[in-house]
């Protein structure tokens, strides 16, 4: 009997954040992950033994979590958080302030009664301008609620500890702060020894990435850039072939070390692949690899279908050899941006059930299917109900009771099933098979410019220094070389963050040149970023009258309308699909109007899908839900609605359907949906407000 053979592999990373020359992390958020995620996502699985899995470990993460465990991590965003609320200066509680709601409000903040209060409690200082008026006792709160929202759903539901301090959920103590702190290490302690227990059981294979996450093919020749993207505008070549060997040995004998086994499996940092990195890694004994669909098309010149992907190739070139799986980008990508919007069940129903529909073909050929699941282990679970432990419970449940499935372990994939022959492999990564994210755009190449010009000034004067202060340097420029420093340069992602990664990449290469006895060059004192553009939200200005049809028929019709344009930009998790470029909206006093404008190019994407508009009174009143069918440049509704759409999509919505009273304020989400999936949604958090629908009121 053909089975499908379902290879889940969950990368774990965050960015080295310690500073070398001072000691301190400079950002909390390996600490913070390791509290809710890389603990509990390994630690579930010993509840379904049937079901194994590979977890990619980044050897520069696991040693930051390494140090916190041992309580030897400065961390001030922790000291911050465990300081008597009574002692804290005003700068403090201002930045304990800025720093204590990085989280999901819908599944991380409001989940929560008290933290819900406080959040809208600073969200309301914000917005007056005000100084920080918290008293002592809610900043205590704050103190303890931007910890415990990252507590692992086990101990939120079997610590004693833990539990008490959520039912009670305010009014905590200087005793609770010192306790909560101590149970933050005794939590991150129980992280590697969970892995090492699965891992020695069989349960799980360990992979692993370059040491600081580089970019490998850009280290070996960052002009390889220029293969999947002619013309994109390069920094001077850096070419350190020897610093790929240095960061995959690295990582190699970190996994050895701490695990008792040298790691067979690569995930290379955002699955990008060249063949020099093959080669480097075959040399280092490394067997398999794992990369993206999208760079097994531009390998084989043409769009490869389910049979092709669905099967383990072997690499061979110049005399080496490496095995590698091609992650499904589709599938990996429901789990990643879609199901945290669907309840549990029904989103793992819909995985399993779209995997037998993928796989027909193949089992009926009497031939497995290897089905490679491949994702960020920790970033997507903030976006699910209860950091999404009852999915996977659910999913897990239905693959063991499955005898059709097995979930196995990248190295047992490629023992059931023989691979196809490779004779070069594409230079691309898992995004758009090119390497645009890290390079090309202007604060990229500059990013790549001062790191060469510190590698040059290593090579020219770390001889003449002493040893343990080379080897320093050297580290820096290891750190510096990593990915994640690029990745929030360019125009493609956005964080709250990005400052500080700015700030953090400088103050590596700054330390380079310290830990040589030079100075800094002056350039390292200024950003590295440009200013950022939010998404654009402009209030209406007067009544409007469009004419629904679909088309701009003129641009008066929308004349006073309010607008939202989209900010574009995704934050650590690349591959949210945005379509909706920008939303005009307005009322005549009887009926809000909404306009969507799409991104261009998106028209045939939009044929067939559902455009879902949840409005409501700014009273609280019961949100009223409207659904719009979209067809080849038509819309139809059941609701009562006019709607059209041909170039763009138009509606009038009655405001008296939708139990808004006469003047008074309205907001409205949309969101667009296909085959019974979300697609994407508009604003992504909150909504979009009219503050009154009076045509007298918005002209005053």
């Amino acid at each position: 009997m053909p089975h499908i053979n379902l290879c889940f592999l969950w990368h774990m990373h965050q960015p080295f954040y310690k500073d070398l020359a001072s000691g301190e992390y400079k950002l909390p958020w390996t600490r913070m992950h390791a509290l809710k995620d890389y603990y509990g996502m390994v630690r579930i699985l010993e509840e379904f033994p049937m079901v194994k899995q590979t977890f990619n470990l980044v050897p520069s993460m696991m040693a930051q979590v390494e140090e916190y465990a041992c309580g030897e991590a400065r961390d001030p965003f922790l000291d911050l958080a465990l300081k008597a609320a009574e002692n804290l200066t005003q700068d403090e509680r201002e930045h304990l302030l800025q720093h204590s709601f990085y989280s999901d409000p819908a599944h991380m903040i409001y989940r929560y009664p008290r933290y819900g209060e406080l959040f809208d409690a600073r969200l309301a200082q914000k917005r007056s301008g005000a100084r920080s008026m918290f008293s002592a006792q809610e900043l205590r709160d704050v103190q303890m609620w931007s910890q415990l929202a990252w507590f692992d759903e086990e101990f939120q539901s079997d610590d004693a500890e833990v539990r008490g301090w959520i039912e009670r959920g305010r009014n905590f103590t200087l005793g609770d702060q010192r306790r909560m702190g101590e149970k933050q290490r005794e939590i991150v302690s129980r992280v590697l020894p969970a892995y090492r227990r699965l891992a020695t059981s069989g349960q799980i294979e360990i992979s692993t990435t370059p040491y600081y996450h580089p970019i490998l093919p850009l280290l070996c020749d960052s002009d390889i850039a220029g293969v999947a993207h002619p013309n994109v505008p390069l920094p001077p070549r850096f070419r350190y072939p020897g610093d790929a060997r240095r960061q995959l040995l690295l990582a190699r004998e970190y996994v050895e070390q701490h695990f008792g086994v040298a790691p067979v499996g690569l995930w290379p940092s955002e699955g990008s692949v060249s063949d020099e990195v093959f080669t480097l890694a075959s040399e280092l004994g490394f067997e398999w690899a794992a990369t993206d669909s999208g760079v097994l098309d531009r390998t084989l010149q043409r769009a490869v279908p389910v049979e092709g992907l669905y099967r383990p190739y072997e690499w061979h070139h110049g005399g080496h050899c490496m095995r590698l799986i091609f992650r499904d980008h589709f599938m990996s990508d429901l789990i990643g941006f879609v199901y945290s919007k669907m309840e549990a069940s029904h989103a793992a129903a819909d995985f399993l059930h779209r995997i037998r529909q993928n796989c027909a073909g193949i089992l009926a050929t009497g031939r497995d299917a290897l089905v490679p699941i491949i994702l960020d282990g920790e970033n997507a679970w903030e976006y699910y109900h209860h950091n999404g432990r009852p999915f996977l419970r659910e999913l897990y449940r239905r693959i063991s009771e499955d005898p059709g499935v097995r979930a196995v372990t990248a190295s047992e994939a490629f023992r059931l099933m023989p691979p196809e022959p490779l004779d070069h492999i594409f230079p691309g990564s898992w995004i758009n098979a090119n390497f645009d994210i890290w390079i090309g755009a202007e604060e990229d190449n500059q990013a790549w410019t001062q790191l060469l010009r510190a590698r040059a000034s290593y090579d020219a004067t770390a001889a003449g220094v002493p040893e343990a202060s080379r080897r320093l340097a050297y580290e820096e420029l290891l750190i510096a070389e990593g990915s994640d420093w690029c990745w929030w340069y360019g125009p493609e992602h956005d964080s709250a963050n990005r400052p500080e990664f700015d700030q953090l990449y400088r103050s590596h290469l700054a330390n380079v040149y310290r830990f040589l006895n030079l100075a800094p060059p002056e350039e390292l004192s200024r950003p590295i970023l440009r200013i950022a553009t939010p998404d654009v939200r402009v209030p209406p200005t007067g009544a409007i009258h469009p004419k629904i049809d679909g088309e701009v028929t003129s641009y008066f019709e929308w004349l006073g309308a309010g607008l939202y344009r989209v900010d574009e930009r995704s934050g650590s998790m690349h591959g949210k699909k945005f379509l909706v470029s920008e939303v005009l909206f307005g009322s005549d006093g009887e009926s809000l109007f909404v306009r969507v404008d799409f991104r261009s190019g998106t028209g045939p994407e939009l044929t067939g899908m559902e455009a879902r508009v949840t409005l409501q009174s700014l009273d609280n009143a019961p949100p009223h839900s409207v659904t719009i069918r979209l067809a080849a440049a038509a819309a139809t509704s059941d609701d009562p609605v006019e709607c059209a759409f041909i170039r763009i999509l138009e509606a009038r919505f009655p405001l008296d359907a939708a139990g808004v009273p006469e003047g008074r304020g309205v907001r409205f989400q949309l969101s667009l949906w296909h085959g019974g999936l979300p697609v994407d949604a508009v604003p992504q958090q909150g909504w979009i407000e009219m503050p009154t629908t009076s045509p007298a009121a918005m002209a005053d």
